[in-house]
């Protein structure tokens, strides 16, 4: 590794030990915030702010990221997202991919992991934005679709946790089962990252060679017309979820 290059490395490390931190800090600021807006703001505009208040951190920390050298990014479609009782669905790449997809949905809700409610740090915001856990799976998708029917615009990552490099891709039915029974749309969105960083074996600190690049590119919404009519919501569901697996493994080998 030539001079330049390890400086650069050096840079990189350093600026991604800084916006980790910065994170961390981030989560304790809001950690205090929320509780105190549950307390001061009606509950029919908390969710609203937390949401906007969530999107726009987020926001700002993608951009602190872009400042540090660290990453890029490429967003194609970013206007179809964020509509009333949109279901977007997405793979799951890296630790980034739920604040990059939050960074570019105003007022985004999403599934995320039920033990964020036990995270003094998170569970303020996860529970003022009333963000759907996925302690069971059941509860779950019978949460999600009520979100849909109240409009909001959901994120799911099918796969319910990162992907591990190299393996192949495996979809869990919930995703296929919320759009089948609650979605007004369905929008498939693909996220690369070049070079692979922050996958489920990688620590924060295994930065790739070079600045690394985050991709995003919404697909065209999904009829779900054709999987409604003449079958039962189970076997509708099985069929959309080997469509979306096949739509995101030709798209993964196409990128």
């Amino acid at each position: 590794m030539s001079v330049r290059a390890r400086l650069d490395w050096c840079r990189r490390l350093l600026g991604t030990a800084v916006a980790f931190s910065t994170f961390g800090v981030g989560g304790v600021v809001l950690g205090g915030v929320f509780p105190l807006l549950n307390r001061i703001t009606p509950l029919a505009l908390r969710r609203a702010r937390a949401r906007r208040l969530i999107h726009l951190t987020f926001s700002v920390f993608m951009r602190w990221m872009r400042w540090l050298g660290i990453m890029e990014w490429r967003i194609e479609g970013e206007h179809r997202l964020g509509r009333p009782g949109q279901l977007v669905v997405a793979n799951h790449p890296s630790l980034l991919d739920v604040v990059f997809m939050m960074s570019h949905i105003r007022e985004p809700n999403c599934v995320v992991k039920g033990g964020l409610w036990r995270n003094p740090c998170m569970v303020g915001p996860v529970s003022a934005a009333g963000f759907i856990p996925n302690h069971s799976s059941e509860q779950m998708v019978l949460d999600s679709i009520a979100a849909l029917q109240e409009g909001d615009c959901l994120i799911v990552f099918p796969e319910g946790t990162r992907t591990t490099p190299g393996a192949p891709l495996h979809f869990h039915r919930g995703a296929a089962t919320i759009a089948v029974k609650g979605a007004q749309v369905l929008t498939p969105v693909v996220l690369t990252i070049t070079p692979t960083t922050l996958t489920k074996q990688d620590k924060w600190y295994k930065i790739p060679p070079r600045r690394f690049v985050m991709s995003l590119r919404v697909g065209d919404d999904i009829d779900l017309a054709p999987y409604r009519q003449g079958v039962s919501a189970p076997v509708a569901a099985r069929r959309l979820n080997a469509d979306l697996f096949d739509f995101y493994q030709q798209e993964l080998q196409r990128g």
